[in-house]
């Protein structure tokens, strides 16, 4: 059948069936053109010896990274591999970025960089070989722990960039970046009177405001007066992320955990403990306005539930935070100011030993 548009003729004068390969290369490269020329690939100059942890995707899976601390020196080298070693590879420079930033979902595409630092590696001209290209970003401060949440995410990463004329070769490598903190060892309780007028007067303490991720939430529930019948009372950890400004405001609330304190009614003048360890639940570092664009606190629930299923809660904030296992050298003095900003600010005055003042003061 003829095509009156002309299909047929240019049908007629195509260059015959593409190959294999060439219909795989289109798919693979990112710019939708030919297959790069050459192949780059970051590697560590401590690899081998790096400490990996788990983190979370965006797709909620989890994968292994390297781990970094503020203060702490990236070093590696960029590997330039010629797929073609008798053809030359002309380029504009070779370059390769330390690159810290966050990105709200609902504003995507729009990166806001708080850390960015360019090595230029290569001026421009051509190779006609491969090439390994040494690096070093010294005592870099991140100032943020890496985070992947409901709404936002803070990532950290290394690109490699070949810039070529008409598409770049380029390369990225995620790193993790944990934020440690110190606190003194007297830390406020808190103790809290709650209850609904001549029905129910609880009163509840637990031993500490801040917690480390791996602590333990010691405390006792004392009940007062009760004339309503309490059937189940939990405590909730829930998390709160806080991400946008002013209007446009978003909060995410997730129940990290539920544990349970009681199933029965109690009695008056009865006292029920709670141990609650954290260790086995997914917690981050409590955030307070990172860069003016998120924040993400932690809060204990406790819950009770009557025969008639209503519930009656009581919200108390909390404070988490990341202890190292070796007090680290080389963090750097903005990371101990960066740790009190974003994690160690609280309401709650806490005595301190004149050791601590002394170096408070001396670190301010």
């Amino acid at each position: 059948r003829k095509d009156h548009r002309g299909g047929g003729a240019r049908q007629s004068l195509g260059r015959g069936p593409v190959p294999r390969g060439a219909q795989s290369c289109r798919r693979r490269s990112p710019h939708g053109g030919r297959c790069p020329s050459a192949e780059l690939e970051l590697v560590l100059s401590d690899a081998e010896s790096r400490r990996r942890v788990e983190h979370k995707t965006e797709e909620g899976k989890k994968e292994k990274y390297f781990l970094f601390y503020d203060g702490e020196t990236v070093s590696g080298r960029v590997i330039l591999t010629l797929k073609h070693p008798n053809k030359r590879l002309e380029h504009q420079g070779i370059k390769v970025e330390f690159i810290g930033q966050i990105e709200l979902y609902y504003d995507r595409g729009n990166h806001h960089e708080f850390v960015s630092l360019v090595k230029d590696l290569a001026r421009p001209g051509e190779f006609t070989q491969s090439q390994t290209f040494d690096f070093e970003f010294t005592h870099v401060e991140k100032p943020y722990e890496s985070y992947t949440g409901q709404n936002v995410k803070l990532r950290y990463f290394l690109r490699a960039t070949v810039s070529r004329r008409l598409n770049d070769v380029v390369k990225e490598m995620d790193i993790v970046v944990h934020t440690l903190s110190t606190y003194p060892e007297l830390n406020s309780s808190i103790k809290m009177e709650v209850g609904i007028e001549d029905c129910l007067h609880i009163e509840f303490e637990y031993n500490k405001s801040k917690y480390h991720l791996k602590d333990v939430i010691v405390g006792k529930i004392y009940f007062l007066l009760v004339r309503i019948k309490i059937k189940h009372m939990e405590i909730d950890i829930i998390k709160r992320e806080t991400t946008g400004t002013g209007p446009n405001v978003y909060h995410e609330n997730d129940t990290i955990a539920k544990y349970e304190i009681m199933d029965g009614a109690p009695v008056r003048g009865e006292s029920i403990p709670i141990r609650l360890f954290l260790a086995g639940y997914e917690l981050t570092p409590t955030m307070r306005d990172i860069n003016k664009k998120f924040s993400v606190r932690y809060y204990l629930n406790l819950v009770l539930i009557d025969e008639e299923e209503r519930r009656y809660f009581k919200q108390q904030e909390v404070v988490l935070w990341r202890k190292g296992d070796i007090v680290r050298k080389s963090m750097s003095h903005q990371a101990a100011i960066a740790s009190q900003r974003f994690e160690g600010t609280s309401s709650h005055t806490e005595a301190k030993t004149p050791s601590q003042t002394a170096e408070n003061n001396s670190r301010q």
